[in-house]
């Protein structure tokens, strides 16, 4: 198995984006499957493009993107991605989309097709906090996420793609509120290389309680 897993460059003024940092900590081996690393930029119509590219390159069957998420206290494994680009922010190239459809002749939405719950669970396994999240955003990680699926059910049918989103790393608390959560930037490392695990071994998703109240 080749799986592709991406990490965000820098944005919002941060200098340093745990997405990639954590990516390049990954070993180039996990659990049998060969890992192909790949730094993205934060950038609306562009990041799809880079990913695209790499797909036709190394032909991988899974993809996997990850994305900062400053204010999530764990790791955070998506579940749903939509069709809009709304903007908070500026991205990295000034661009600033608001109330936009990411793909006009997509559907609203698209569910993730690698096993997120199993994922959830292996990730806590090895001692990280972890979730199952019903919501992507709506800026540049929704955006990905996605557009790969999109690119899934229009040309790639065998393959199958995700998102993981995560916390700031501590260097990235100094300036902020003091309840800012962080998470080391080895523990991230840790939960994705779990969260490839749980790609590699689930053929089915298991059936948890991973549901959400509000």
């Amino acid at each position: 198995m080749r799986i592709l897993i991406t990490g965000f460059d820098p944005f919002g003024n941060e200098p340093i984006n745990p997405a990639f940092e954590a990516v390049k900590l990954l070993p180039d081996t996990i659990a049998g499957a060969e890992i192909i690393k790949l730094e993205i930029p934060t950038v609306f119509n562009k990041c799809d493009v880079v990913v695209e590219e790499a797909v036709v390159k190394y032909s991988p069957d899974v993809v996997l993107s990850i994305g900062q998420a400053g204010g999530r206290f764990d790791i955070s494994v998506e579940r749903v991605a939509i069709n809009i680009a709304d903007g908070r922010i500026p991205d990295n190239d000034g661009y600033q989309p608001i109330d936009q459809p990411i793909r006009k002749d997509g559907p609203s939405a698209y569910f993730a097709s690698v096993p997120v719950k199993a994922m959830a669970e292996k990730i806590r396994g090895k001692g990280v906090p972890a979730s199952v999240s019903y919501t992507a955003g709506s800026y540049v990680c929704n955006f990905i996420m996605y557009c790969v699926l999109h690119s899934i059910a229009t040309k790639y049918p065998n393959m199958r793609s995700g998102f993981i989103h995560v916390p700031f790393m501590p260097s990235q608390g100094i300036g902020k509120p003091v309840n800012t959560p962080t998470m080391a930037i080895e523990t991230i490392a840790t939960a994705i290389a779990a969260a490839v695990e749980a790609i590699v071994e689930t053929k089915q998703d298991i059936s948890t309680v991973e549901g959400t109240i509000s």
